[in-house]
């Protein structure tokens, strides 16, 4: 018999159940894309298919998708929040506001608040905190060394058991190698992922932009892409020692690109991620010393965008991050080699993706298979595909709606997008979580056309 008394009576069961008919189907984890409908129970996904494009149960309520695309709902593995400690630049509540009105359904917040997410309550508190203000599905990264500082490893287990879905020292390379073998080794026994930001501070050092004849010319110390690249050749080498399981977070050039390449190669279990960012910008896009769009890592040469779109098309890059990090007006309106780093990125993502589809450069699924199966497969979390009895996490998206980016009418506190203005195609329409609308475009006030 069912567990949930409301499917034991059929009247409550369509009450409590939407149709939504005359939709295109695009679900990257089966290879499904076809016209079709899905029912939703229950925060659950009861039925889909192409007996769904016209007609659906008596007694359901009813959304005529009108022939837009229906796909799993967004993952980010990568969104900086300011909440605890920094609200004043983004809370869980307008973070998650912002998700929805981008598509992502899911958000992974990083452990670079105040104060450190190390130990066990501060992972409980995030996520009584998610339950309590956001609209969309929230869980903890926890970080991998206690107070992110690369000294002492954090207790993984516990910190797993709590409910932290992977470990990162967030913004911060874990410099000595026998603390990343320790991580390493430690978190394979719990099968658990470590996602690392790759660059070597001392090589590093106070660059503030891609090092290249871009950055002599505007008089600005540059980071060289070796300060990447060596930090993931080390990190190849220490999971060859350990056998755990390693995510590069975001990588920014060509060299770094072939290091995963080659690691796969070998069968290593060896993941990647770029942020939109680097995927849609180069550092010529900086321009007039425009601080939106000092990143870390910094924007690379045209030559390494091209490699890296090349590389999520090939499947060698396995996940696409807004890399979402809200800086307020006071840190951004500083001269370029004195501004925070960071750009905001969860309602732009989906759309700045979307160019590459546009322009012919890829085909649709591969695209949101890097935000939406391949996130969710992972961190071990549900979500990001179309299957019956999957959470009914998904958005609707018109493929061709055009609108330009103004940045009063983000939903994020912090407006410090590099997209200021940029010119997209592909908007959502909807966004589902768990069953429920918490977005609709049509009720988004003073959006542009």
């Amino acid at each position: 018999m069912p567990d949930n008394p409301k499917a034991q009576n059929g009247a409550s069961t369509a009450q409590n159940s939407t149709a939504y008919i005359n939709a295109r189907l695009v679900d990257p984890a089966s290879g499904r894309d076809e016209p079709g409908g899905l029912v939703t129970e229950d925060g659950h996904i009861a039925d889909l298919g192409a007996h769904l494009r016209r007609n659906a149960p008596d007694g359901m309520k009813i959304v005529d998708c009108g022939g837009q695309v229906l796909c799993p709902g967004l993952i980010d593995m990568q969104v900086f929040t300011g909440e605890p400690g920094h609200e004043h630049r983004e809370t869980l509540a307008t973070a998650s506001r912002a998700a929805a009105a981008g598509g992502v359904t899911t958000i992974i917040c990083m452990p670079n608040t105040e104060p450190v997410i190390d130990d066990v309550a501060l992972v409980d508190f995030m996520q009584r905190r998610a339950r309590d203000t956001a609209v969309v599905h929230v869980y903890p990264m926890a970080a991998a060394t206690k107070g992110l500082k690369g000294e002492e490893m954090t207790e993984l287990g516990l910190l797993k058991a709590a409910g932290a879905v992977a470990f990162t020292n967030s913004k911060r390379s874990i410099s000595n190698s026998q603390v990343m073998r320790r991580v390493l080794s430690y978190a394979k026994d719990f099968g658990a992922l470590i996602v690392h930001h790759t660059e070597d501070p001392h090589l590093a050092g106070s660059g503030v932009m891609n090092e290249s004849e871009v950055a002599s010319r505007l008089g600005l110390p540059g980071v060289p892409t070796e300060a990447e690249t060596i930090v993931i050749e080390r990190d190849v080498r220490l999971v060859e020692l350990t056998g755990g399981r390693y995510h590069a977070a975001q990588i920014s050039c060509a060299d770094s690109l072939n290091v995963i390449r080659a690691a796969k190669a070998r069968g290593l279990p060896v993941t990647c991620g770029v942020s939109i960012n680097h995927l849609s910008l180069n550092e010529n896009d900086i321009g007039p010393y425009r601080t939106f769009f000092k990143l870390n890592p910094p924007l690379r040469s045209e030559e390494d965008r091209m490699a890296i779109v090349q590389g999520l098309i090939e499947g060698i890059i396995d996940v696409v991050v807004s890399s979402h990090d809200p800086q307020d007006a006071d840190v951004k309106r500083r001269p370029f080699a004195e501004a925070a780093d960071g750009a905001v990125g969860l309602e732009t993502l989906l759309s700045a993706l979307l160019r590459l589809y546009h322009d012919g450069q890829s085909e649709l699924a591969p695209l949101l298979r890097a935000v939406t199966t391949n996130p969710a497969e992972l961190l071990g979390i549900p979500g990001g595909k179309l299957q019956s009895g999957e959470p009914a996490d998904f958005i609707l998206l018109d493929l061709g709606m055009p609108w330009v980016v103004d940045p009063d009418f983000l939903h994020s506190k912090s407006k410090n997008t590099p997209f200021e203005e940029a010119k997209l195609q592909g908007r959502v329409l909807r966004t589902v979580v768990a069953g429920q609308t918490v977005y609709t475009y049509a009720n988004t006030v003073g959006h542009r056309e």
